[in-house]
């Protein structure tokens, strides 16, 4: 019964396959590491939850039950969950138009919008969709990135140098308001800012196993205090984030009113792809460096349950984080029990440290999130894309500007729907070209060169891509084309090795070649068929119209099988002999005249 009981277990209690085997060796390295990660996740927290318009501790809060629960009932070893840059800034630009960030309401919309996405996310996994963040390009990740990052630090500019701009806008209000602006700058503001963004960098540059981003927090705070004790916070304008409360995670509840989910419904859905997307790609990045093989169901449950539990203990979207993943995998961690560590010493740090928030200038967090912003732009990607593919520039450039000027729910989808409509678009031309003996190859391979003389009776084709509803016109029109312009090739062979599977419509075109072939006076003949064509031939009751005898499972069967049914007549005036066989037949001794072979001039099919 218990061994029965065991594979279910697993599923549902996925910690039951690890925790067992953790060793104290493991448990050392596992709490090095969550230490690690929780220091890490101290000022990002904060950043993070000033991008998404909550209250800083928010950001905290987001990196501890959500971090535990996602490593508790996830598969990816690694793999840190909780508050992340792109999830913070989609969820300002979804709750902004609803609700002034940092309101009571605004974290309450938070709050309920993080538990439809862990639903969302919950039923996928159940339902066994992980596959679905496949159709989500690189490219729409790589240029969503890129746009929200400079989003982000377009969003700071008023806490960099002082100055008011309005909240919310697109990317092109803010830099217009920011140009109008140019003369209040606060230079006390503006040198808090500056000597935190250059500590970070020269902290990253100069002593690379530092944390930077605590050491420029401490030197922006350190700037601001002694700037507002010389001159007077009344004269240099300097803010500070203010005292975080140092507790744990308060309980709450999300809205779940009728009202309030149908508001939320498209920004969930936009939310949930990303979160997903951007948590399973990480996993599988990280897995991939120890050989490791990740469940993307079982990563859905995982990251769905961390959202919902999240949602009651007053944390906001909370999806895998690059840099706190990379960061636990580099500090040592050797089992998930490292992000469970992280985010029980992330309670017991903010308990210690979150009185120390009240030092810090919003000055100093804008200068951090410069430097979050320039490390999200993969400029190593975005070049390699830029040359590798022109499909993938126009979705990496559509959903870059997306983000810029458009609302970034509405970003996301138009790089995803552009994305699978270049697909389809791909995908429904496949590629159909002529094969025939080489003399010039070893063993007179088959070779696609146009150049190559082509049999007076028999034309052989390759076709690599499905034969589904979208590709069949482009087939048809390569039928139609060699009937019309090869009518002396009867006989038609395809080599079917590229095929994966045909849908009715691709069934139906095969039959109806196979007619007009044999109207003609040949046939059809399909070789090296794979078993999925095989399958969708047999149930569309295709092999009986094509016949049986006509599939092949080499071209050498195929073709002494062909040649007995070609005019050896017409071979026997033929001076090519493109194939093998063609040597059975003796050249015709009477005066008729020698059968040409087919004007390669004229170009169906490739």
């Amino acid at each position: 019964m218990v061994n029965r009981l065991s594979p279910l277990l697993w599923h549902l209690m996925p910690f039951l396959r690890w925790l067992p085997r953790v060793r104290p060796a493991d448990i050392k390295a596992d709490f090095l590491a969550g230490l690690t990660g929780a220091i890490v996740v101290l000022p990002q927290g904060v950043a993070f939850a000033t991008i998404a318009g909550m209250p800083p501790e928010y950001g905290l809060y987001a990196g501890m039950v959500p971090a535990i629960i996602a490593a508790l009932f996830g598969s990816a070893r690694f793999l840190v969950s909780g508050p992340t840059t792109a999830a913070s800034i989609v969820l300002y630009s979804a709750l902004s138009l609803h609700a002034q960030p940092g309101t009571s309401e605004y974290v309450t919309l938070a709050l309920t919008l993080t538990f439809m996405v862990g639903v969302m996310e919950l039923l996928l996994g159940i339902a066994r969709m992980g596959a679905l963040v496949n159709f989500i390009s690189h490219s729409v990740v790589v240029g969503f990135t890129a746009g929200a990052a400079i989003l982000i630090a377009a969003k700071q500019l008023k806490n960099f140098f002082g100055v008011e701009i309005p909240r919310g806008g697109h990317f092109h209000h803010i830099v217009y308001h920011f140009g109008t602006q140019i003369p209040n700058i606060n230079w006390y503001v503006t040198a808090v800012a500056a000597l935190t963004l250059i500590s970070g960098i020269a902290t990253k540059r100069f002593w690379p196993k530092a944390p930077n981003m605590i050491v420029a927090m401490v030197v922006g705070s350190m700037a601001g205090y002694f700037l507002n004790g010389i001159f007077g916070p009344e004269t240099t304008g300097i803010l500070t984030v203010g005292a975080l409360p140092n507790s744990l995670p308060p309980l709450s509840a999300p809205n779940l009113t009728f009202e309030t989910i149908q508001s939320l419904g498209d920004s969930a859905i936009a939310v949930t792809l990303f979160a997903l997307t951007e948590a399973v790609s990480i996993g599988r990045s990280l897995a991939a460096r120890t050989g490791e093989r990740i469940d993307g169901n079982q990563e859905f449950i995982g990251q769905g349950l961390s959202n919902i539990f999240g949602s009651f203990f007053s944390g906001y979207v909370a999806t895998g984080s690059f840099n706190r993943s990379g960061l636990n995998y580099q500090a040592g961690a050797r089992t998930p029990l490292a992000a469970v560590f992280a985010g029980l010493l992330l309670m017991v740090i903010v308990v210690l440290v979150a009185p120390l928030a009240a030092y810090l200038p919003n000055a100093a967090m804008a200068g951090i999130l410069f430097m979050v912003a320039y490390g999200l732009i993969d400029f190593h990607e975005i070049k390699h894309i830029l040359h590798a593919s022109k499909r993938e520039t126009a979705v990496l450039a559509v959903t870059f500007f997306g983000a810029l000027f458009l609302e970034l729910e509405t970003a996301i989808f138009a790089g995803i729907i552009l994305s699978l409509i270049l697909y389809l678009e791909k995908v429904s031309h496949p590629i159909v070209v002529t094969r025939t003996p080489d003399p010039r190859l070893p063993n007179r391979a088959f070779s696609s060169d146009p150049d190559l003389p082509q049999c007076p009776q028999l034309r052989i084709l390759r076709i690599d891509g499905s034969l589904f509803f979208g590709s069949i016109s482009h087939v048809l029109e390569a039928f139609d084309c060699l009937r019309e312009n090869f009518p002396q090739q009867k006989h038609l062979a395809i080599i079917c090795q590229g095929i994966n599977f045909a849908d009715i419509s691709g069934c139906e075109a095969l039959e109806r070649e196979a007619e007009m072939r044999k109207a003609m006076g040949g046939a059809l003949y399909l070789v090296n068929v794979k078993q999925g064509l095989w399958d969708a031939l047999d149930h569309c009751e295709t092999l009986d119209i094509i016949g049986i005898k006509n599939f092949f499972q080499t071209k050498k069967a195929a073709l002494h099988a062909i040649f007995q049914k070609l005019d050896w007549d017409i071979c026997s005036h033929c001076d090519q002999r493109i194939y093998l066989e063609c040597k059975q037949i003796p050249k015709a001794l009477d005066e008729a005249p020698r059968v040409d072979p087919p004007d390669t001039s004229k170009r169906c099919a490739g």
